[in-house]
């Protein structure tokens, strides 16, 4: 059962990113699968159960890869490096068009709402811990980890609709070094000191 739960979702995210939340239909998820209605409504009971459902498991994948990139053992400069390097929308980070559209549909739909105000918790207490414990190791200074997870966040949040909705409208070598300049000003660090190797 989990195994088919788990392929309805991933059809869903496929379709949400191809259609969009709006246009998307039960039948689009079950047609994608070769499977009936009925079986995605089974399991779903609503639509709009099935696209909240679709973002929290593309929630957990995400959060899967940044707690992967935040637990390697290297230092906690390196490890925050990767890591807002791959969730910026100039990084290997996929998905920002299903997010986008996911931040405008929770608006109007409270289950949705809380899939993404709970990923957006997650991901900035992970940054935020792995600020606090590089200043506690000396790294770097950073007075306020939780506001500087926030601002960081902020920032690619926002790039990532520039690039993604208005293509062309900042380069993304540019977007690059200002998530660069961003991180080393919340860090007190040389931006010279993020392009070494992670």
């Amino acid at each position: 059962m989990a195994e088919r739960q788990g392929e309805l979702l991933r059809a869903a995210v496929e379709q949400i990113e191809a259609r969009g939340v709006a246009a998307v239909r039960i039948a689009d998820v079950a047609a994608a699968l070769g499977v009936s209605n009925a079986l995605v409504l089974y399991h779903f009971s609503t639509k709009e159960k099935l696209v909240a459902a679709a973002f929290a498991h593309a929630a957990e994948d995400d959060l899967a890869r940044l707690r992967k990139l935040l637990g390697r053992r290297t230092t906690a400069l390196r490890r925050l490096r990767a890591a807002v390097r791959w969730y910026a929308p100039t990084g290997q980070a996929k998905g920002w068009r299903l997010w986008i559209e996911g931040w405008a549909v929770a608006l109007r739909e409270p289950a949705l709402r809380e899939v993404t105000r709970d990923l957006d918790r997650r991901w900035k207490a992970a940054l935020a811990e792995v600020i606090a414990e590089g200043v506690s190791d000396g790294e770097f200074s950073c007075p306020d980890p939780q506001a500087a997870a926030l601002r960081l966040t902020a920032l690619l949040d926002g790039l990532a609709v520039q690039l993604t909705s208005y293509p062309g409208s900042v380069p993304r070598a540019r977007a690059q070094e200002w998530v660069d300049e961003a991180l080393a000003r919340e860090l007190g660090v040389a931006r010279e000191r993020l392009t070494g190797r992670a």
